[in-house]
């Protein structure tokens, strides 16, 4: 991917395949602003890419936070400039370990839908309309095959994520004459924390890094204008 300076924006990189990307963009020459809910993990992911020589900023804020979109918008502008690629990494399984849609209670059920839906449809909102202005961007939304799979006990996770994916779609309908490209990218399983809570049984070894997946994912940014891409091993 060409980053000529590129302006990277990441929700969820203090950990998994948010804090990979973050790397793998940074070594290309992207300057990178990590957003995430922990302070303690993002400031260590920080100080890493520092040390790396990546130019780097953490914002502590929780994505599904009303208000929120608004605010990371602001501060990653100010600390990094206008926003070139924003990558919807944060997620949220709801509680584990998961259960039927008959034992989730609305509360918790509003949760998932604020961090994967809600929340990333408002940044995407508060980034695209300076992106459409300056006629050049790309938005990517992180998907799964629950979206389009009806795994029991998933069902916050996957109606968010199904949602997540076609609303993807129709920002792409929206603004891509504007030069600005939207993209839903299902990596597939990784051996992250959120895997090992969902799936504890699952063998790690079995499983990709989230490097691994990063460096694939870079390297389809530069080659796809395709909406909805399914990464298989």
């Amino acid at each position: 991917m060409t980053l000529e300076p590129h302006n990277v924006l990441i929700t969820g990189a203090s950990q998994g395949l948010g804090r990979a990307l973050a790397f793998e963009l940074g070594r290309q020459g992207a300057r990178v602003v990590g957003v995430a809910r922990g302070r303690q993990s993002l400031d260590a992911t920080i100080r890493d890419l520092k040390a790396s020589g990546i130019d780097a900023w953490g914002v502590v804020d929780d994505v599904g936070r009303d208000g929120a979109a608004t605010a990371i918008a602001a501060q990653a502008a100010a600390l990094a400039g206008p926003v070139d690629l924003l990558i919807h990494c944060a997620s949220s399984l709801g509680l584990t370990p998961l259960r039927p849609l008959l034992d989730i209670d609305e509360s918790s059920f509003a949760d998932v839908v604020r961090t994967n839906l809600t929340g990333p449809f408002a940044l995407t909102k508060a980034i695209a309309g300076p992106m459409a202005l300056r006629r050049r961007g790309t938005i990517v939304f992180i998907s799964s095959d629950a979206a389009i799979e009806a795994y029991p006990t998933w069902g916050a996770y996957s109606a968010t994520k199904a949602a997540a994916d076609h609303l993807s779609r129709v920002w792409s309908a929206e603004v891509g004459s504007s030069g600005v490209r939207v993209l839903s990218i299902d990596p597939g399983e990784m051996d992250t924390q959120m895997h090992a809570a969902a799936m504890p049984d699952a063998d790690p070894s079995t499983l990709r890094r989230p490097e691994q997946v990063a460096s694939r994912v870079v390297r389809l940014l530069d080659r796809t204008d395709n909406d909805t891409v399914r990464l298989v091993a």
